[in-house]
């Protein structure tokens, strides 16, 4: 049987004002998405993978965490933080409230690039992705957000196989 999720559904930002602030309003709206799926479960619910591919909760978390210092801090920054693994492979000492906190920290670090930047036009310091081109700060908030929202209806699904509960 499925339950109802105890948190209420969050309706999206209605923030519609200047570039800058609607898109981070729309990708904290997302990374908050995510951590709620990731919040209230047991450890084992949120390791354990709901699919083939081996994905958990705490994997997606771990590798959002990953690409939010990979893009804005090593791309857009031009940080040397070594090697970021965009991998969602749990190890053992990987805990649900310590893997939402280093999320945590990696968004206001975030967030704080995107703020201190005068122009969503600047290019990132480095090449990355794929492609490895240099794309422009907004390129990189634009892909965040598809990143995000795509690895919070994934979350969704495994929090209603893990708990079934429904619902942001």
């Amino acid at each position: 049987m499925t339950q109802t999720s105890p948190h209420r559904d969050t309706a999206p930002p209605t923030t519609d004002a200047e570039e800058r602030p609607t898109l981070l309003a729309f990708l904290d709206y997302l990374r908050e998405a995510v951590i709620a799926k990731a919040r209230g479960l047991t450890e084992q619910q949120a390791r354990t993978p709901g699919v083939p591919s081996g994905t958990s909760i705490l994997g997606l978390v771990k590798h959002l965490t990953a690409a939010e210092r990979y893009w804005f801090v090593r791309s857009f920054a031009g940080e040397d933080i070594g090697p970021v693994d965009l991998g969602m492979e749990l190890g053992g000492d990987d805990s649900a409230d310590d893997l939402i906190a280093a999320y945590r920290a990696a968004v206001a670090r975030s967030n704080a690039l995107v703020e201190a930047c005068d122009d969503l036009r600047r290019p990132c310091a480095r090449p990355a992705g794929a492609a490895n081109v240099v794309r422009s700060l907004r390129w990189v908030l634009v892909h965040m957000i598809e990143e995000t929202a795509r690895h919070a209806g994934h979350a969704d699904i495994l929090r209603e196989q893990a708990a079934g509960a429904v619902g942001r």
